[in-house]
């Protein structure tokens, strides 16, 4: 069977083949379905991620270029790939109570996920501008139609038009950027680019310009610093389940697509997205720190942490090496297992039958739901950088690695935004163990996003102890793009 897929030239696209026709089955199944299936289809859509999953891990990760030089299968990938089918496997876990809690009962819930997944893949994989382009927009369009699920609230469809106005926006310019590129290089394949830009030194600048267009459509996606404006909107708007997602796993797709045209095909324009970075990197991370002390309503601070978040991931980014980009994607897993468990933890609370909101809401909480208290501050604790808790670890590598590349000033900046931010997390610990509850809150029990918590808050305790051996396979993977 293998022979047969490698002789046809999909074997490494086998697992995109499989997530695309079991989503089609899926909304199919709930199409024409007389009942509400919501849950089976969630957890069928959770067993076919799986199921891609295994179909990944088993591939051969050696670089393999196929369907015409479009796609591209290598270590680097295949780790990106396996954490993105595992980070929306836990998003469907997550999800699956709050919806029908929330009275959500839209099918094609599961479904989008499941495309936006597949986006992500294709975007993880690309080889070419256009198959860059399609990956993306597969994951916006699924993302838009997400923010604005829950059909009865005007926040939920403001959220959605927000996102798609200003997506629409991003979008023109990875065109535009990609029209400039192909214009002066002669190709939108990424192999021909790098080729070009080291044999024809007058295409430099013309080139240059259309990835400047082409990096600012890019950073749209990751909320890098001016291209944030959606990201607290969206965040309050949207369910709290897509809240969830949004903040998991479409920015890992975003930056390691980043990582590729960084250092493969873009690899001579080193000088030019270097200092463009630069300042995405450092405005992150200012913005993200001072503009969330003054938020009260609890999704809008963490859009904030997530910006000052991708402000840190953005400085190994620019360090560049196996050593940078080992750090950056290290930094995601962190990111990605801490943000999963805090997104557990309130999607479990809730107060006159409603969802955490408020901040304020969480007065008291150690008295009356004392574990989830103490695991809430523990997250907190790591999600600030305080020692020895897994986020310490992931800021840790990120500001060594700048240090050693020579970007003081970045390492700095980061350092001192960090302690600032420090103030919101911090106040969200004083908040549920200092302060007096005046209505008491609701914990409501479900399997699987306690699954899902247990097994973050193991991860973020158990990487105190063996930090390095995650490291080492993000270098490893990392080490491919040089």
């Amino acid at each position: 069977m293998t022979t047969i897929l490698s002789d046809l030239g999909i074997e490494s696209v086998l697992p995109e083949i499989v997530l695309a026709c079991g989503a089609m089955f899926l909304l199919v199944v709930g199409a024409v379905s007389r009942s509400v299936i919501t849950n089976t289809v969630s957890y069928a859509a959770v067993l076919l991620l799986l199921l891609t999953f295994f179909l990944t891990v088993s591939l051969d990760w050696s670089t393999a270029v196929t369907m015409n030089g479009f796609f591209v299968m290598d270590r680097f990938a295949g780790v990106v790939k396996s954490l993105i089918l595992l980070a929306m496997a836990v998003v469907l876990l997550l999800s699956t109570g709050y919806m029908k809690r929330e009275r959500i009962t839209a099918h094609e819930y599961p479904v989008l996920l499941l495309l936006a997944a597949l986006g992500m893949m294709i975007m993880v994989s690309a080889n070419d501008l256009m198959s860059l382009y399609i990956g993306l927009e597969l994951q916006s369009l699924s993302l838009y139609v997400l923010a604005a699920i829950r059909r009865n609230s005007l926040k939920s469809a403001e959220a959605g038009i927000k996102y798609f106005i200003l997506g629409a926006l991003s979008s023109g310019m990875v065109l535009f950027g990609s029209s400039i590129i192909y214009g002066f290089s002669g190709t939108t394949n990424f192999a021909g680019i790098a080729q070009a830009l080291a044999y024809l030194p007058q295409v430099h600048l013309g080139v240059s310009l259309g990835f400047v267009f082409l990096l600012a459509g890019l950073a749209f996606k990751i909320s890098a610093v001016p291209f944030h404006m959606w990201t607290p909107d969206v965040y309050e708007g949207a369910p709290m389940s897509v809240t969830a997602l949004f903040a998991i796993v479409p920015k890992l797709a975003a930056a390691a697509l980043l990582m590729r045209i960084f250092y493969e095909p873009f690899a001579e324009l080193e000088p030019v997205w270097g200092q463009i970075m630069w300042g995405l990197a450092a405005a992150s991370m200012i913005v993200g720190a001072l503009a969330g002390l003054g938020q009260t309503n609890i999704k809008r601070l963490l859009a904030y942490s997530s910006i000052g978040n991708m402000g840190y991931a953005m400085i190994g980014l620019i360090a560049g090496g196996a050593d940078g980009a080992g750090a950056t994607l290290y930094y995601f897993i962190i990111y990605m297992v801490m943000t999963a468990a805090t997104f557990g933890v309130l999607m479990s609370l809730r107060r006159d039958g409603t969802a955490l909101e408020e901040i304020e809401h969480m007065e008291g909480l150690s008295k009356t739901h004392p574990v989830t208290a103490y695991v809430m501050a523990a997250l907190m604790f790591s999600m600030s950088g305080i020692p020895p808790l897994a986020g310490f670890f992931g800021k840790l590598f990120i500001f060594q690695t700048a240090i050693e590349s020579g970007l003081i000033v970045l390492a700095v900046l980061g350092v001192v935004s960090s302690v600032v931010a420090a103030y919101y997390y911090l106040r969200i610990i004083k908040v549920m163990f200092f302060d007096d509850a005046v209505e008491s809150l609701e914990h409501e029990p479900n399997v699987p996003r306690d699954a899902v918590i247990l097994v973050s808050m193991a991860a973020v305790l158990g990487l105190v102890i063996m930090p390095e051996p995650l490291l080492n396979v993000a270098r490893a993977a990392s080490s491919v793009l040089f």
